[in-house]
């Protein structure tokens, strides 16, 4: 299973900084998050998302089953 990490509000949302959920795409594993916890619905449309280091939008990108996948939503400050 893809292994995610919550970051900031994300991990405020999904009550746990990180954990492992099914999901062969990115949208499937946004599917799996929002189902298990549901306050992350909100969150997840103004989040970046990395798949392995690299940000993408696209919630067709596979995922490998022991892939990492990082939930950042925007930040201030600097």
């Amino acid at each position: 299973m893809p292994q995610v990490r919550y970051f900031a509000g994300a991990a405020e949302a999904a009550g746990l900084e990180a954990e492992s959920l099914p999901g062969a795409s990115v949208g499937e594993l946004f599917a799996a998050m929002t189902a298990r916890h549901p306050a992350l619905a909100d969150v997840l449309p103004r989040c970046s998302v990395l798949v392995g280091g690299v940000r993408t939008a696209d919630h067709g990108v596979a995922l490998a089953d022991d892939q990492q996948v990082d939930v950042l939503p925007p930040f201030a400050g600097g």
